[in-house]
């Protein structure tokens, strides 16, 4: 994995370059403040879903297109939770609210691990090294993982409105910002900077990033690169049901298939990023964020299309992504 203090630091600028330049675009200093501050919330919430499969990507060299069933049954799961929680949900006090959400993350996170430990002893091991397999059969296995969804939730959107003091706005000038997207911006933060210490600071983190760069000599040394394979799988995948929390908050509901709709997003952050790097990921999850709320609100009927352009001129630019680390 790249390190900031390893790497080139060019590409660090897109993320403002970008905010400047819809600045004059936008016109009004309040609204775009607004429309940033949403697109970094959303960019945060997105990082924390593709931090996980860039990591599975990273190390394990896995085209799991069935991350978002973990995203789907993270969200799912915070629904149950949170509606058993209604007294603590409904109060106007922030720390009551927290006592809510934090335990429907952490179960969402545990859920979502046990479901992709399995995942990965059945779905994905037997197609080590086959990315065309890896490709349909997990395809399949996220299929599979909705019609589960519906059976246990029923195939009908769900709500999963935000708490009531996480609701409404705190003002800044004329600008009115989101106090859940503020919230967001935070744990997408706290989620990069554990990365980063674990990748950077721990025993674990040097393993993982000498796996990336060549498995056989970490297996010589003695280490179960296969044991460490599947911890990296299983907490991509207690990321991307962190991740699914977060994303049901924002859109404040949920439905089965929403995983599938989120995988583009994701595949498009990793693509622009820099396969299997963690900061490329959350610059690019950043440029997606933001471009989104840019062009959702300059010209709507764009705004499906933007994030593609932007992966194609990020790609014309570096082709392997801003920062990339593995050589596929």
């Amino acid at each position: 994995m790249k390190f900031l203090q390893d790497i080139d630091k060019r590409p660090l600028l897109l993320v403002p370059v970008l905010a400047m330049l819809a600045w004059p675009l936008i016109g009004s200093g309040s609204t775009w403040l607004t429309l940033t501050v949403a697109g970094l919330a959303m960019g945060m919430i997105i990082f924390i879903m593709a931090s996980g499969l860039t990591l599975v990507f990273g190390l394990m060299d896995v085209l799991n297109f069935g991350h978002g069933l973990f995203i789907a049954l993270g969200a799912f799961v915070a629904t149950s939770v949170l509606g058993a929680m209604g007294d603590w949900t409904g109060s106007g006090e922030w720390w009551r609210n927290m006592v809510a959400v934090l335990p429907a993350m952490l179960i969402a996170m545990a859920v979502a691990s046990a479901v992709g430990l399995a995942f990965e002893r059945f779905i994905v091991r037997p197609v080590y090294g086959q990315h065309l397999k890896q490709i349909l059969i997990t395809m399949g296995g996220m299929i599979i993982g909705e019609e589960l969804i519906k059976v246990i939730w029923g195939p009908l959107q769900i709500a999963l409105p935000l708490p009531e003091a996480m609701r409404g706005s705190v003002l800044w000038g004329d600008a009115a910002i989101e106090k859940y997207r503020l919230l967001a911006v935070a744990v997408g933060l706290i989620v990069f900077a554990v990365q980063m210490w674990v990748l950077g600071r721990t025993k674990i983190g040097l393993l993982i990033r000498a796996g990336v760069q060549d498995r056989e000599m970490v297996e010589s040394l003695g280490y179960r690169i296969r044991r460490l394979f599947v911890g990296v799988f299983v907490a991509g995948s207690a990321l991307a049901g962190l991740g699914g929390v977060m994303w049901g908050l924002y859109q404040q509901n949920v439905v089965p298939q929403m995983g599938a709709q989120v995988n583009v997003l994701i595949f498009i952050v990793i693509i622009i990023g820099g396969l299997g790097s963690t900061g490329g990921a959350l610059i690019g999850a950043l440029l997606v964020g933001l471009m989104a709320n840019y062009t959702g609100f300059l010209a709507p009927k764009v705004a499906l299309f933007s994030n593609i352009a932007l992966m194609a001129c990020v790609l014309l630019w570096r082709p392997q992504g801003v920062y990339p680390v593995a050589n596929r």
